[in-house]
């Protein structure tokens, strides 16, 4: 008996290492991705404020200004994934992600610290438009390594699970940008927050990137980068690396491609430009669209690790099915139930965002899996960050010019609609990844080696 609890104890000790490590390389990956939409959240909510503080001309240009400079640092972040992408398929990704997530927080901190237009005239929105785009750089390797981290470290079959996490991180740095932008404005006023107050939110990205580069430093690298690592397979040059991707990996690039248009159209339609379509459009005060938009996303919060679990047994591409169906369907009469009452706002901006969940909650297992090891930084990094700087990142700016100049406040429903088609048409191509293993230099869910 003494023997037999000896090894039952010894056994469980690498288990409960193994769980500790996973729980530690979740933590880690999930704070880089909350850190970023940290600074989109307060941006998001603040900008009212900031349009006001940095940028010329009335109300609705300076508006125009501040949403043009929200989708300037996606057009950068094609470049970002370029850099990093390869580096981290070559070098140590680990490493990689600790540099994004200081450059990130740090340029998000000097943000707050920008001088009026009013007091240093063009200079104000120059200096925001650069610190932007050192953000879009950033993030450019920030996604993707995250996700690939997260994807290789996680068991096979709990993927979905664990990929739900990253997410869940997702909404909770833009919940609590938010939540600070708001409570700020709650407690200090409107003149306050127009002289000084938006910039509070900002200062405390500095804090929240520390504690994510201490994390990643401390981590190994993915055990699926290791063992690629010791069979000396990794590609030698970041060159070998982009040649490889773009030559032997074109499909599975422009698939993702596909599927990131409808997954962020949906995404920025709902939480970066809700606040300003609900107070423009839908006369709501300035707190009141700010807060519903916020209590949506605590409901979508809530069930991202139930879809997440239901991926790993259903598999990714029914989940999505269900929310591209779903949205396209739902789109044009949730915003007229938006347009009649308050009411209404929070119920059509729930049901949109609970049909969004799914796609959210899948993409961490996902959009990894459809790339093998050697390029999978690069791949996911790459083709994820071209088409978020195309449609995603622009489709605010988009949003508000299609609106103003139609007079249709459907706009982004039929925004939404379009881009759930394309991802629809991705989709069908896309293979089945659920419960495949990431190893090896084949891609998931085929049979055949790419390359």
């Amino acid at each position: 008996m003494h023997y037999a609890h000896s090894w039952t104890a010894q056994s469980a000790q690498p288990q409960a290492q193994a769980r500790s490590l996973l729980r530690r390389a979740i933590a880690a990956s999930a704070l880089g991705n909350a850190t970023e939409w940290f600074d989109y959240g307060i941006y998001a909510y603040g900008l009212s404020y900031i349009s006001a503080a940095l940028f010329p001309g009335s109300t609705s240009q300076a508006t125009l200004f501040a949403l043009a400079t929200f989708a300037i640092s996606f057009l950068v972040r094609p470049l970002g994934g370029l850099f990093w992408g390869p580096l981290g398929d070559r070098l140590v990704r680990k490493h990689v992600l600790a540099l994004t997530i200081i450059l990130m927080s740090v340029a998000t901190l000097l943000v707050g610290l920008v001088p009026t237009y009013a007091s240093i005239g063009w200079w104000a929105p120059t200096i925001l438009v650069v610190l932007r785009m050192i953000q879009g750089f950033s993030t450019g390797g920030e996604y993707g390594g995250a996700a690939t981290f997260m994807a290789e470290y996680a068991p096979d079959k709990k993927r979905g699970f664990c990929g739900s996490f990253l997410e869940f991180a997702t909404l909770s740095g833009f919940s609590l940008g938010a939540f600070l932008m708001l409570g700020c404005s709650v407690a200090l006023g409107n003149t306050a927050m127009h002289a000084w107050g938006w910039r509070l939110p900002f200062l405390i990205a500095a804090p929240l990137g520390l504690i994510g580069f201490y994390l990643r430093s401390k981590l190994e690298d993915t055990p699926v980068f290791r063992e690629l690592e010791e069979t000396m397979h990794k590609e030698q040059h970041s060159c070998v690396t982009l040649k490889a991707l773009l030559g032997d990996y074109w499909k599975p690039l422009i698939q993702l491609g596909g599927l990131v248009v409808a997954l962020n159209v949906v995404n920025y339609v709902l939480l970066a430009y809700m606040p300003t379509f609900m107070q423009k459009q839908l006369g709501m005060s300035d707190n009141m669209s700010l807060l519903v938009p916020l209590i949506g996303m605590l409901a979508m919060m809530v069930f991202l690790p139930f879809a997440g679990t239901f991926s790993d047994r259903v598999g990714r591409k029914n989940v999505w099915w269900f929310s591209l169906i779903g949205l396209f369907v739902a789109a044009i009469p949730m915003f007229l139930l938006m347009k009649l009452s308050v009411t209404g706002a929070f119920i059509g901006f729930a049901v949109l965002g609970l049909l969004y969940v799914p796609q959210l909650a899948s993409i961490s297992a996902m959009f990894p899996a459809m790339f093998p090891t050697q390029v999978r930084y690069a791949g996911m990094a790459i083709a994820y960050n071209v088409s978020t700087s195309i449609f995603g990142g622009t489709a605010p700016m988009a949003n508000e010019w299609l609106v103003a100049h139609t007079g249709n406040a459907l706009v982004p429903a039929y925004y939404m609609m379009a881009a759930c088609v394309v991802g629809a048409i991705a989709l069908v191509f896309v293979p089945e990844t659920r419960g495949c293993s990431l190893r090896g230099q084949g891609i998931p869910g085929k049979q055949e080696v790419v390359g």
